[in-house]
């Protein structure tokens, strides 16, 4: 079982990241290279996270063992006796020999630090490229990183230079390359702060808050105003892209040089934009050289790179304003059911797609309105009251992590009392649900955040591949400053705890931050007790009330602008609601029909086909042929007449006459 557990975890990691990425992504369109190097990055990060508690359990057994070989004056000395001299050290289940956990640290640590500094931000450029070829994406990307490239390599020759100029600095490659380490994790430990601050209140009160029907369903009504704004604003922009390429594609003929540029324009473009010009086009005409107002190759390339913005953009407001739609349904399906005697779920609709048979079984509409109308509620809250517990803990850590006598950290006493019994499981399972929980704190405000429409994560394979791999830079440079945190959290760090005992081997990676004093003694301890302030300011709400102020809606319950979004949204849903009704009830009327009639005008156009061809084989040629025209046409005159009443669906004359009622409708028809 040495390495048993950390196969495990290393597979188990790779099909989670493997999961998330498919949720996000889209494998059939975006470019393999983006896939890969983002599942990378998302690969290492989660597997810093869960490999690490195997760490701290295989470095206290070693603790253990030199503690209970080494001699009195020995234990004195280079290591502190963490236990007595006859004190029996258990191995660990999940226990990794020596010399495997450095390399796989080293390894881990490097690449994604890798990924972060050059390859995803070079990837970022080439992808957003609107270029033709390899060579112009290349070409593009490396520009638009030579001042991000540059910055670093300035600041880093003017240290350099500063070094080797004063006497008074001899540093070698080891502490050059802790200092390098060092402002890496300067800078994750940064954002770490602000982004968990943020994680460890939202998170509970958004628990809290799907306890709330009537809540859920006013953010939803909410959403649905915003997002019909941004479906509009997206549906206009590619109608003028969509325009603009219409007109290139007029101009460039098919034996211009550039028109295989307007060709990979126009396989971009949405299938029924391309059928629409292909119609509208003459490439019979050549083009004329002495003309000057043929576009450029630049200016092909800034529309190339709009045409993937635009559609794309487009492609994502539709598929979640569908999405949207089935969750706003829902919830009116459960606030109408909540007060059902039969206790049964009631779909307003039914799923569009189709149901799972073992889940359709198990799951019955008895089960599911159990679940729905009284559980789920308290399920939600009872899960928000453990995470608020969390998160207390974690604030009152975070602010007393640096005491060692008394130690006060919560998080380092549950370690401390689980480490004099040597019970690995109960320190792994801690180890496992402190980081876990800070890694849904800090990953989860990642997934939410939005930068207008430069960064975006958006579900259903909705996410282009920039965001993408932005987020995969973001999780390398959050995950090691996590890491070193929680390890300060439990005075596991020699840095905190000011011990001389055996690091972990994730620390000895990172080399000794003493060459740093000020960051090692004043930054990496002081700095994390600004998640008090940015706790209190996420459960005010002051960020989302400055966005009000500034002109980005945001929902908030006591402000005008949300109520009048609220009730447009309503309506939205409402009107949506009543289409899709309409299309129903058209459908089921087609459905009766075909089975009512169909079998009787097919029997009734098989006898007067059969009686044509009789009477035609008594009749001479010229009178053969008006009896054929017309008995088709007497078959065209049925066709017509069954489409008609096929296609027959009740005109909505005035949406606001039109009761909810579905007893008065059907009266009413």
């Amino acid at each position: 079982m040495s390495g048993a557990a950390l196969g495990l975890e290393i597979v188990f990691v790779f099909f989670l990241a493997l999961f998330l990425l498919h949720r996000y992504g889209d494998f059939k369109k975006q470019h393999r290279l983006v896939i890969i190097a983002t599942l990378l990055a998302w690969y290492l990060c989660f597997l810093i996270v869960f490999i690490l508690p195997l760490d701290v359990s295989t470095t206290i057994y070693n603790r253990c063992k030199l503690a209970v070989n080494s001699s009195p004056a020995e234990s004195n000395g280079s290591y502190v006796t963490l236990a007595p001299s006859k004190q029996k050290c258990y191995k660990p289940w999940s226990y990794i020999p020596n010399g495997i956990m450095p390399i796989f640290w080293r390894v881990v640590y490097w690449t994604s630090q890798f990924l972060t500094w050059i390859l995803l931000p070079f990837m970022q450029s080439y992808a957003r490229s609107g270029g033709f070829s390899i060579t112009g994406k290349i070409k593009t990307a490396l520009i638009e990183n030579a001042i991000y490239y540059g910055t670093y390599l300035l600041i880093f020759g003017a240290f350099l230079i500063y070094v080797a100029v004063n006497p008074n600095f001899n540093l070698q490659w080891n502490q050059l390359q802790t200092i390098g380490i060092a402002a890496a994790n300067t800078w994750g430990l940064f954002l770490l702060v602000l982004l968990l601050g943020y994680g460890l209140v939202e998170i509970p009160r958004s628990h809290w808050n799907g306890a709330k029907r009537g809540y859920l369903l006013m953010k939803t009504y909410f959403k649905a105003a915003k997002l019909m704004t941004e479906k509009a604003d997206a549906e206009e922009n590619l109608e003028d892209i969509m325009e603009e390429v219409r007109k290139v594609s007029e101009s460039i003929k098919y034996n211009h040089p550039l028109r295989k540029c307007v060709d990979t324009i126009l396989k971009k473009c949405p299938t029924e934009y391309q059928e629409r010009m292909g119609r509208n086009m003459d490439d019979y005409e050549d083009f004329d050289e002495r003309q000057n107002n043929y576009p450029s190759e630049k200016s092909l390339v800034k529309l190339h790179k709009q045409v993937i913005y635009s559609v794309q953009r487009h492609r994502r407001t539709q598929v979640q304003w569908q999405i949207l739609l089935e969750q706003a349904f829902y919830l009116e399906d459960v606030a109408k059911n909540e007060t059902s005697a039969t206790r049964q779920f009631v779909h307003t609709f039914h799923s569009q797609e189709p149901e799972n048979k073992i889940i359709q079984y198990f799951y019955t509409p008895t089960i599911e309105w159990y679940w729905e109308c009284l559980l789920r509620p308290w399920f939600y809250r009872v899960l928000a009251v453990v995470l608020a517990t969390f998160s207390v803990i974690v604030v009152w850590s975070e602010c007393t992590f640096f005491s060692t006598k008394p130690v006060l950290s919560l998080f380092a006493v549950f370690i401390q009392l689980a480490e004099k019994t040597y019970n690995y499981i109960y320190i792994e399972m801690a180890c496992f649900l402190t980081i876990f929980f800070l890694s849904i704190c800090v990953y989860s405000t990642v997934f939410r955040i939005r930068v207008f429409n430069y960064y975006y994560l958006a579900s259903h394979h909705q996410t282009d591949a920039y965001s993408l791999l932005f987020s995969g830079m973001l999780f390398c440079r959050l995950t090691p400053p996590l890491c070193l945190n929680f390890l300060g959290l439990t005075h596991m760090d020699a840095t905190i705890s000011h011990k001389n005992t055996q690091p972990t081997a994730y620390t000895s990676i990172m080399g000794s931050m003493r060459v740093l004093s000020f960051v090692a003694d004043g930054f990496y301890i002081y700095y994390p007790m600004l998640v008090v302030i940015l706790c209190i300011a996420t459960y005010f709400s002051l960020g989302t009330r400055c966005l009000n102020l500034l002109g980005f809606q945001q929902f908030m319950g006591d402000s005008e602008m949300t109520s009048d979004l609220i009730d447009e949204g309503k309506e939205l849903i409402r009107r949506e609601k009543r289409k899709r009704q309409r299309q129903e009830e058209g459908e089921n009327r087609r459905r009766e029909w075909k089975e009512r009639y169909g079998n009787r005008d097919d029997s009734t156009r098989n006898r007067v086909v059969h009686t044509d061809q009789k009477e035609s084989s008594f009749s001479e040629t010229s009178t053969n042929r008006p009896l054929s025209k017309y008995t088709r046409s007497n078959g065209r005159t049925e066709r017509d007449r069954i489409e008609l009443l096929q296609d027959a669906e009740p005109l909505d004359f005035n949406a606001d006459s039109i009761n909810e009622d579905p007893l008065e409708s059907d009266s009413g028809r």
